[in-house]
């Protein structure tokens, strides 16, 4: 596919290719053809549709699965559309790739599956099938187009899943720091929240109802034209909750990358498929920005912090 170069505002930082750039990561894109071992699939993008991949990945060796897959609407990604189907028919196809890849998870990983209002019958009905579900996450998109016919569609779902009872859920790392409106006092003393000269804060514990999420935007780096990218805030969330430095993190719908970078950054291992070539040098454009800079917009001191509150 021809790319057209693209212009923008010098103001704008969302992340492009020049033609070199893809001449030069074209080299590192690869695909599975054969049986692999986990040390040969580790740290890598593999440019392919999720199934035809999974037949040569290891079993038992995933920690976090984090699916992300086209929802149940018509839409393009970089020329190539999926098409709205049926309520029966999507589970089935979320059932013909979900399935296999049950074989590649440990007895305690964790899995997490993007979708909306519209899919979550489909997902549940798949889901429940070989996982235990857990939790159901809703996170405001502070974007959303309004509806003169009906509410405004503004929220998206994560379906927390694991294949077992036993699991790795690690609360104190996904604190949210939160400005304190109306602070309470013991004596004088602030309980429960912590008094600085940038505000008053108290640090709560993760809920299943986020609201401190940004959809990445032109002014943010993270930012590719990607339709549907997740904030690396919110994948820094699932994979701090649900996995220990140096698990495996695969992503089948790997989009951008943004799972793969995320994962780099807080020390993670990983794998990521994807079937778009663009997207997948993307992704291995910021897996290189990461090895130079790790910071995730939104994460600072160990805590995350609630949307705007942090100076």
């Amino acid at each position: 596919m021809k790319h057209t170069p693209l212009t923008q505002s010098p103001n704008n930082r969302t992340l492009t290719l020049s033609e070199l750039e893809r001449q030069q990561l074209r080299g590192s894109l690869t695909t599975l053809s054969a049986s692999a071992q986990v040390d040969e699939v580790l740290g890598k993008i593999f440019h392919q549709t999720c199934q035809t991949a999974l037949t040569h990945l290891p079993s038992a060796f995933v920690d976090v699965l984090i699916l992300d897959p086209p929802y149940n609407l018509t839409k393009s990604f970089n020329g190539e559309t999926f098409r709205a189907k049926n309520s029966t028919d999507y589970a089935a196809w979320m059932d013909s790739w979900l399935q296999p890849m049950i074989r590649l998870l440990k007895p305690t990983a964790s899995v997490y599956i993007c979708g909306d209002w519209n899919s979550s019958a489909s997902i549940v009905a798949v889901a429940e099938k070989y996982l235990y579900i857990r939790n159901r996450i809703t996170w405001e998109r502070e974007k959303g187009r309004a509806a003169k016919a009906n509410w405004k569609n503004c929220s998206e779902d994560i379906w927390f899943c694991t294949v077992s009872k036993s699991y790795t859920f690690n609360p104190d790392s996904v604190s949210l720091r939160r400005r304190v409106l109306a602070p309470y006092r013991e004596n004088g003393v602030p309980k429960d929240w912590q008094e600085n000269g940038n505000g008053n804060f108290r640090d709560t514990a993760p809920s299943n109802l986020w609201t401190d999420l940004s959809v990445p935007f032109w002014s943010m780096p993270e930012n590719t034209r990607h339709p549907t990218q997740k904030p690396e805030k919110l994948i820094a969330k699932l994979l701090l909750a649900s996995s220990n430095a140096g698990d495996v993190v695969l992503d089948p719908f790997a989009g951008s990358g943004t799972t793969a970078v995320v994962a780099k950054k807080l020390g993670r291992q990983f794998l990521a498929i994807e079937q778009e070539e663009e997207y997948c040098l993307l992704a291995l454009k910021r897996l290189e920005l990461a090895s130079e800079n790790a910071s995730i917009q939104g994460y600072e001191d160990g805590v995350f912090w609630e949307r705007n509150t942090k100076r």
